[in-house]
């Protein structure tokens, strides 16, 4: 039988004008077929906001990010790259859900309102410390100068790693990002090579903590582990989770919100003015822009998704972007209005997969904006055409941020 889903055709979805701004080709998508056909991807493209809802909540709908690719490598391939899969299959997100659920509520006991709370005072003075770096110089590259040291630097030190490892640590990151791309072999294996150095460096980090428990995430863990919560590898594995996740997603939100605020300076000024919108302000950079543009799902078994019963084992692509822009939901979605209420967008998520860390996250970008437009009144664009990597499908993220002030 024939699928009369729409088939979105590969070189829409990559051609660069989709690629500097995808949501043209979205609406026009959600429009006509809110369940699309990729051929090129081998999936289905999700588009509606509420056909997304619906997916995230689905237990039936099996978290699959590292799926995209590692069925076109090769079996020796595979057999090559076994140490870094074995550890992906015990990240959180990426077990079964009895697994899944038991490291969450291991997490909740550390990432609490109060937890995040205190941290606030810490994240201003890492954020004051990166532009007093910078600040002679009267310019900077926001994404490597404060986006993705801040987060770095925060997660780094509740997982209690020495401020001499930070700067290993973001090259770890940087490593584990082929993980959610499309396969590419050689990228792969630089990942893996990161990945099992950062295992055996945390490894020995446990071992402290075991002996001399601080006040930090890891002897948290240290602690679970004594009462048969949770096994060394385990452990391992979700730190490692933890330091690129923890700081990857924030960077991104922050170097985004900040394009999105030069690029609507009506919304900037307003910002300037009125800082009590910004809570608001972060949500709707979240809702525009947000650092998951797709999530991956697999059907675990037959079911019904926008209408129409797909069997087991097909791939979905929950396009996140499209869905916070769907005009179902959100008035005027195209426009960027840090005043919007209420905002009811998807960026962590929701269900039993929704983001452990989205109130870390909000915090470090609310102090992070606010103490950026508290130091620079004058911070404005050094750039002319926005510098953004391509992360297929419907991904991206920005290389470079530069900006004067």
């Amino acid at each position: 039988m024939s699928d009369p889903a729409l088939a979105v055709p590969s070189h829409d979805l990559f051609a660069p004008d989709v690629v500097a701004d995808p949501h043209p080709l979205l609406h026009r998508i959600r429009a006509e077929s809110p369940l699309s056909r990729v051929p090129a991807l081998n999936g289905y493209l999700l588009t509606r906001h509420a056909d997304i809802v619906t997916a995230l909540k689905d237990r039936r709908l099996i978290t699959a990010n590292l799926g995209q690719g590692l069925d076109r490598l090769s079996q020796a391939e595979r057999d090559e790259l076994a140490p870094v899969l074995r550890s992906v299959a015990l990240w959180m997100g990426h077990t079964d859900e009895a697994d899944h659920v038991r490291f969450q509520q291991l997490l909740k006991r550390y990432f609490t309102p109060a937890t995040v709370n205190a941290l606030r005072p810490r994240v201003e003075h890492l954020t004051g410390e990166l532009l007093d770096a910078v600040a002679a110089d009267g310019r900077m590259d926001v994404v490597k100068d404060l986006a993705y040291p801040l987060p770095a630097n925060v997660i780094a030190e509740m997982l209690g790693m020495p401020t001499s490892e930070r700067e290993r640590l973001q090259a770890w990151s940087r490593d584990i990002l082929a993980v959610f791309a499309p396969a590419d072999f050689e990228r792969l294996k630089q990942c893996q090579r990161s990945v099992l150095e950062m295992q055996d460096y945390l490894r020995g980090l446990v071992a402290q903590r075991r002996a001399d428990p601080r006040e930090d995430l890891l002897s948290m863990f240290a602690a679970a582990e004594r009462e048969g919560l949770v096994n060394e590898d385990e452990i391992v594995a979700n730190c490692v989770l933890l330091l690129f996740a923890g700081h990857e997603t924030t960077a991104n939100l922050i170097a985004n919100g900040l394009v999105l605020l030069f690029e609507n300076p009506d919304q900037l000024a307003l910002l300037r003015s009125r800082r009590e919108l910004m809570p608001t302000a972060v949500e709707e950079m979240l809702r525009c822009d947000g650092p998951a543009g797709v999530i991956v799902r697999v059907t675990g078994e037959p079911v019904e998704v926008a209408g129409r019963e797909l069997p087991a084992g097909q791939v979905l692509y929950l396009a996140m972007l499209a869905g916070n822009r769907d005009p179902e939901v959100f008035a005027d979605p195209d426009t960027f209005d840090i005043t919007r209420k209420p905002n009811r967008h998807t960026a962590f998520g929701l269900g039993p997969f929704y983001c452990l860390g989205a109130a870390l996250a909000r915090m470090e970008a609310d102090v992070c904006f606010t103490v950026l437009l508290d130091r620079l009144p004058d911070l404005r664009p050094a750039y002319d055409v926005v510098d953004r990597v391509v992360t297929p499908p419907l991904g991206r993220r920005l290389a470079t941020l530069e900006v004067a002030f």
